[in-house]
């Protein structure tokens, strides 16, 4: 038997990607970046944890802060997707509704994303500040 990861499986790891540019580059980056430095501030929390509890605060208020700052990210860029999208509508005279409700997913792809980097830290800065008590 052979196991294989999540990444290594090409399907998911190109609708992953395929997601990503759906929900927009721009936004989509940014609120990745956030993810990703809510998650090194995290790491630096858990590893100062021991030795240097009053750092190991600061970088979990910066995970903290910096989550925030993704879900923010992700319902702003929803909020733009949706105006891009009434736009469009509105300037074409027959419009179905498979296109409408294609429409509105792409414009909801950010909002997920934004969550996402928003509860994913959270579970760690739980865990974090039940160590700290």
């Amino acid at each position: 038997m052979t196991t294989i990861t999540l990444l290594q499986h090409p399907s998911l790891f190109s609708e992953l990607s395929k997601r990503f540019n759906e929900g927009g580059p721009f936004f989509m980056s940014l609120i990745l970046i956030c993810l990703l430095l809510a998650l090194t501030f995290l790491f630096f929390g858990f590893f100062n944890l021991k030795k240097h509890p009053e750092k190991s605060r600061k970088m979990m208020s910066l995970a903290s802060d910096i989550s925030i700052l993704g879900l923010v990210f992700g319902l702003l860029g929803s909020i733009l997707g949706l105006i891009e999208a009434f736009d469009a509508i509105s300037s074409m005279k027959d419009i179905s509704l498979g296109m409408m409700s294609g429409g509105l997913k792409v414009s909801l792809l950010t909002t997920l994303f934004g969550s996402f980097t928003f509860i994913l830290p959270r579970i760690g800065i739980i865990i974090l500040k039940g160590l700290h008590n």
